[in-house]
């Protein structure tokens, strides 16, 4: 590869902007990836570049919500540990199969979401009467998000927030909170079996995570401050171009 600094300098900025969406609704992956790919990175090494710089993303997102008070770690574990077995799976299974059947699949649920929260403009205000049960939740949802991430990424921010707004009753700032604590799981597992399989290119991810870094954390202060006033929109935002690219890529 023909690394120049203004693909470095790219690269940068465009972690940065997905740093800060990715913290407020998911879906940076929508720049990160294409960017990755058009600087010359083969597919499968896009996604794991992509990944490792996320999980630092995530990671200060986390960090500077727990400082806070907003996030309460010791109670999530458990949920931490599915949402990283799911995508721990997704990641490995990404080695052996097409991920283009999930063409399919996405654009109805990106559909379905923003559809949700256009439908209902009250959703996520208050908390409501769970949908499932904290098992089905943790042992069924969470890894099947966990595993789309691991295949490929782009949205499961928003995916993790609708899923405890609709299943579990949560606010949408708890919710918001919540995946930010889960997309660090889904993150990490993919790393994990990305690095070992020796995909990741190091000099892009290096200069992509501290973009990340940055725009997570300007993110996080964002949702600190403006809440759901902020992510409600966003989300939809988000929703409608991702389906968008699907339909137009």
């Amino acid at each position: 590869m023909d690394i120049s600094t203004t693909v470095l300098l790219i690269l940068f900025f465009a972690a940065l902007a997905a740093g800060f969406i990715d913290t407020l609704a998911g879906g940076g992956g929508l720049l990160t990836i294409p960017a990755l790919l058009l600087a010359g990175v083969p597919p499968l090494a896009a996604l794991a570049t992509n990944k490792v710089q996320s999980v630092f993303g995530v990671l200060t997102a986390s960090v500077t919500l727990i400082r806070r008070g907003w996030l309460d770690w010791r109670a999530l574990k458990g949920v931490f540990l599915m949402a990283l077995l799911g995508s721990m799976s997704g990641a490995v299974a990404v080695h052996w199969i097409n991920p283009d059947w999930l063409r399919f699949i996405v654009p109805c649920v990106l559909a379905a979401i923003a559809l949700y929260y256009l439908l209902s403009p009250q959703a996520g205000e208050l908390e409501t009467q769970p949908r499932v049960s904290p098992q089905l939740y943790q042992r069924a949802v969470l890894p099947a998000i966990g595993a789309y991430d691991g295949m490929f990424g782009p949205g499961t921010g928003s995916f993790y927030t609708t899923a405890g707004v609709a299943l579990r009753g949560m606010t949408l700032l708890q919710a918001t909170v919540q995946a930010k604590w889960l997309n660090l799981a889904t993150n990490l597992g993919a790393v994990l079996i990305f690095v070992a399989s020796g995909q990741v290119v190091w000099i892009l991810g290096g200069v992509m995570l501290l973009g990340q870094m940055l725009g997570a954390w300007l993110g996080t202060l964002a949702v600190i401050r403006g809440g759901s006033r902020l992510i409600r929109p966003l989300l939809v935002t988000l929703c409608l171009v991702m389906l968008a690219r699907y339909f137009f890529a």
